[in-house]
């Protein structure tokens, strides 16, 4: 007998599950039927063959949807990229805001909308950090890799004595996913409304729709300030944190097997250096596969996807790290 209970318990699956309840009960009553009449046997074989695979053609699809879903738990098609300046200072927070833009870029090839969550500038206009929401078919399962510590190593504008700077900033890749598997204690949150600065007319700066959430125990500090009611910022940010605290767990996690982890790509480690794009150079190398490409303004302008693919599929070259 099939165990019924997981497709009744999903809503895509419910009325299959039920059209195949009613198979079955027509098949056991077909059967009843023939033990206390054996003569009917031949009568009623092909209603029992045809039920039989009306019956698996509904499991195939039931088993498909089940799936199906299985996939998108697994790599939802909505996520916060969340970008940071490192070590560097301006020319760092002028990195960060070049590497956000490759990524909305390159989202923009792909046919994924993005919009800001929250963004922190300097003055010269790059990201001190900003969170970008993504929405779109594989948008996470093609950036997953992408979580780490990238640097830049370049001759800065206002540098007169031609003298090379590294600078840093770390992105984080965090997946939206609709099942959730933290429980949060809401003692445990502090909640704070304000006014969203920037763009938005007169709404944005006469109600306090900006939201902050703080998750006291982990620190986990989270902004929305992009919506235009305190409800649906409120929902983001919440969204957020817990995304923040799977990937927390992800990695205390993975540092228990931190020997094994060594050959993978993907460690989704914050601090771990993952990528050079050395401009003089004209190379972006990255160190988990050993493996560089040239022409960096087409890189830093969106075309990634041969970097993606790469990581996709856990290539690796022998090229050496930069330095």
């Amino acid at each position: 007998m099939l165990d019924i209970a997981p497709y009744k318990a999903n809503p895509k699956t419910t009325y299959l599950a039920d059209m195949y309840l009613h198979l079955e009960k027509q098949e056991m009553d077909i059967v009843h039927l023939v033990e206390e009449d054996p003569s009917m046997r031949q009568m009623v074989d092909d209603e029992l063959a045809q039920i039989r695979t009306q019956k698996d053609d509904l499991k195939r699809q039931m088993d498909g949807m089940l799936k199906e879903d299985e996939v998108a738990e697994e790599f939802p098609n909505e996520m916060i990229l969340e970008v940071r300046a490192g070590a560097g200072g301006d020319e760092a927070a002028l990195f960060a805001r070049e590497l956000a833009d490759m990524y909305t870029r390159y989202g923009e090839t792909q046919g994924w909308s993005w919009k800001p969550v929250d963004e922190s500038k300097n003055p010269l206009g790059g990201y001190k950090e900003a969170s970008i929401e993504f929405r779109g078919k594989d948008c996470y399962r093609k950036l997953r890799f992408e979580t780490g510590v990238h640097r830049i190593q370049r001759i800065p504008a206002t540098e007169k004595s031609g003298r090379v700077h590294t600078s840093t900033a770390s992105v984080a890749i965090l997946p939206i996913r609709k099942k959730l598997h933290i429980e949060i204690n809401p003692a445990d949150l502090q909640i704070e409304f304000s006014r969203a600065g920037g763009k938005g007319g007169q709404n944005v700066n006469k109600v306090e729709s900006a939201v902050r959430i703080l998750h006291i125990p982990t620190g986990i500090d989270v902004r929305s300030t992009v919506e235009r009611s305190q409800n649906a910022n409120k929902e983001k940010a919440m969204a957020i944190v817990f995304a923040k605290l799977e990937q927390l767990k992800q990695e205390e996690q993975a540092k228990k097997f931190a020997s094994e982890r060594k050959q993978q790509i993907g460690t989704a480690d914050r601090s771990e250096k993952i990528r050079t794009y050395n401009i003089l150079q004209d190379r972006v190398t990255d160190h988990r596969i050993k493996r560089s490409w040239h022409n960096l303004e087409v890189v830093m302008a969106g075309g990634i996807g041969d970097i993606i693919s790469a990581l996709e599929e856990g290539k690796t070259g022998t090229d050496e790290d930069a330095d």
